[in-house]
């Protein structure tokens, strides 16, 4: 393992560990107003969200420019979406773009 990794890894978690800590430990939290509940609520799954969007739809070209990238990945999103938008539940979406990618790897569908 390399020393930068550790040190990115503390960084990263000296960034982000204030927002997940002040609705703990900040009493009078429930006392916001409802657009800031709602925004402490939702920032994480959105960060996590860009980032996943980012890892799935872009890709370096040629020249070394970022591109957009359509490919098997998004089957997998499409896929994950779909069931958590009818059975409400994300972690069974999560299994299944993750099996379905896993899938696609083993038939040479899609690359890693």
């Amino acid at each position: 393992m390399n020393a930068s990794y550790v040190a990115l890894a503390v960084l990263m978690a000296a960034a982000t560990y204030p927002f997940r800590a002040v609705p703990m430990l900040v009493p009078q939290m429930r006392r916001l107003p409802q657009p800031a509940l709602t925004y402490v609520r939702l920032a994480g799954p959105a960060i996590l969200a860009s980032l996943a969007a980012v890892s799935v739809a872009v890709r370096t070209g040629a020249d070394g420019r970022p591109e957009l990238y359509v490919g098997p990945e998004w089957i997998a999103v499409v896929a994950c979406v779909a069931v958590v938008i009818w059975r409400r539940n994300l972690l069974l979406g999560l299994l299944l773009a993750a099996g379905l990618m896993a899938l696609l790897r083993a038939l040479g569908l899609a690359v890693i």
